[in-house]
């Protein structure tokens, strides 16, 4: 056993034992989700301390997108996932191209599934992983680990930062090996888990909470949504095709027959419906006013 591992993992606020947990193994079912309940009211909390590091890497993510790049998340075991999964939802809701983000996972495909052994060790893999993708230094690189130590994010974090890309890190534990690296440290000390060690609890809502934020506001800054409605979603299914058509409704106050009309002139564009109807343009004109704001609604509809 590594005994330099050993010694790591006990100055790891993540690795330590709950005070409030140590009977846990002697709660009731209501007892156990009580706790659990409590335990994560903290996670909000760690997050409003980091709020503006957040809002700087939101920043820098509105300027990748403009100019061309991408948003990579990389992380092991449950970090990876919940890469994978934000990256994965960007698409359906604001109506992007799956390269805009991706989440890359130590293991691969199969690792989103099952435990790959030894995947986040591999230190070549993470570069040849961003190698895959033609990591470039237009895109920003998010690593995602709840220790702030793991090899594989942490080779990939210095071989983004060789290339001159921007580098952000989030983790659970301050002052972490990931956070001398990154150019943006996002660091959501929660506590300890109550169960020692497993960071898929409340540091991994804590990196779903942050990843939620750092594609959201992007999208909404770039003008993916029109007051708090999603008017770019794509309507690939019967629940977004009605979705589409609430959405126009909402919008615009008007009847489900002139929703479906005028998504139907824009293609099952809502935004561009939308556009339509509350300005009274025709498809071209209200196409080419939003191409000339940017994709920004409201920006098109001001006076």
């Amino acid at each position: 056993m590594n005994e330099q591992l050993l010694q790591t993992l006990s100055t790891l606020i993540t690795e330590q034992r709950n005070p409030r947990s140590m009977n846990i193994d002697q709660l009731s079912a209501l007892e156990i989700v009580t706790l659990m309940n409590q335990e994560d009211r903290q996670v909000p909390l760690a997050i409003e301390r980091v709020l503006p590091q957040i809002a700087q890497a939101v920043e820098t993510i509105v300027t990748t997108f403009q100019q061309g790049g991408r948003l990579i998340y990389i992380g092991a075991g449950t970090s990876g996932r919940l890469g994978v999964l934000d990256a994965s939802e960007c698409p359906p809701t604001f109506g992007v191209s799956d390269e805009m983000v991706k989440g890359i996972i130590a293991g691969g495909e199969f690792a989103i599934r099952y435990p790959v052994e030894g995947a986040e060790d591999n230190q070549s893999a993470a570069i040849d992983d961003l190698c895959a993708i033609k990591f470039s230094a237009q895109d920003v690189l998010v690593g995602i680990a709840a220790s702030g130590r793991t090899p594989y994010v942490l080779s990939a974090l210095n071989y983004a930062k060789q290339l001159g890309a921007i580098t952000i890190s989030i983790a659970s534990n301050p002052h972490s090996a990931m956070a001398q690296i990154a150019d943006i440290a996002i660091d959501t000390v929660v506590g300890a888990e109550i169960l020692t060690g497993s960071s898929r609890l409340k540091s991994g809502t804590a990196q779903k909470l942050v990843l939620n934020m750092l594609t959201t506001a992007p999208m909404i800054l770039l003008g993916k949504c029109y007051e708090n409605l999603m008017v770019d979603v794509q309507a690939s299914n019967e629940k977004l095709k009605a979705r589409a058509i609430r959405i126009v409704m909402q919008a615009t106050d008007c009847d489900k027959t002139i929703a479906e009309k005028n998504l139907i002139l824009a293609k099952q564009n809502a935004k561009l419906a939308i556009m339509m109807i509350l300005s009274g343009l025709d498809k071209n004109e209200a196409l080419a006013l939003l191409d000339k704001k940017k994709g920004h609604l409201r920006k098109a509809l001001e006076k």
